[in-house]
């Protein structure tokens, strides 16, 4: 069942929305060559627990994992797509990171992901992430009353195809509200004019996750929850939390 938000939801929403932020900064600001992926978790978990916030992905388990994800990020380094475990791997020069977060704050959740480099960047992973963010920004365009979800769908898959990337077939963007994924589901690719309805109230989650080979197959890690490019392209992934208004698209997950 899709749940439409009264306003006051959204602006509880808003402040989930700001914990994400603050997790995802404290994350990015300790990426450095030689930090293990747990010390990112452990940055992101103080922030949590200093808002008096919870974690919607420790012991979260969806019907495809085989054990509940430990940890409150997800870190998917290289050709990571999604999903990743962060454990004792220390990043390295040139690593493509994207971690993805997400906090309840009184009862409403907010998640979001970034994409980034540490130490020397390559020039294609620059590319890639600008865009994946060209995606999700296009996308967020398309979030206004009297389209469907099929708009943003279409909108986020134009630019991966224009940009000659693939996006994992499966997974894509999510409702959002009292739980972390609520309907309707919002596929990375779509035909426009087709898919649920957008109104004022309506919270969705938009994710595009490129992969550089172009190709839209991926692979499970042993672990049951990493993602990865069959190629072993390069990935990245970005998202926000988005209100749909009558005022126009509105990023709950903005700093």
């Amino acid at each position: 069942m899709v749940e439409i938000k009264t306003d006051t939801a959204l602006h509880a929403m808003r402040e989930a929305g700001r914990v994400v932020a603050d997790a995802l900064a404290a994350v990015r600001a300790a990426a450095a060559v030689g930090v293990r992926l747990r010390e990112l978790d452990e940055a992101a978990r103080t922030v949590l627990a200093e808002a008096g916030a919870r974690s919607p992905f420790l012991g979260y388990r969806p019907a495809f994992a085989p054990t509940p994800f430990p940890a409150v990020i997800c870190a998917s380094v290289n050709d990571a797509v999604a999903h990743g475990i962060p454990g004792d791997y220390r990043l390295r020069d040139g690593d493509l990171v994207s971690i993805d977060c997400g906090a309840e704050l009184d009862g409403w959740s907010g998640d979001s992901a970034v994409s980034f480099t540490v130490g020397t960047a390559r020039p294609g992973d620059i590319e890639l992430i600008a865009a994946t963010q060209q995606a999700l920004d296009a996308g967020i365009a398309a979030a206004t009353v009297g389209h469907r979800v099929g708009d943003i769908s279409h909108a986020v898959g134009t630019v991966a195809r224009r940009a000659r990337c693939g996006m994992p077939a499966d997974f894509g963007g999510h409702g959002i509200g009292r739980q972390m994924h609520e309907d309707p589901h919002v596929p990375n690719h779509g035909r426009p004019g087709r898919g649920f309805p957008l109104r004022h109230g309506l919270v969705l989650a938009i994710e595009p996750m490129l992969m550089a080979g172009g190709r839209n197959e991926y692979r499970t890690d042993p672990d049951g929850w990493t993602l990865r490019t069959v190629d072993g392209s390069r990935a990245a992934h970005i998202e926000h939390t988005v209100a749909i208004t009558e005022e126009g698209p509105r990023v709950l997950t903005l700093p």
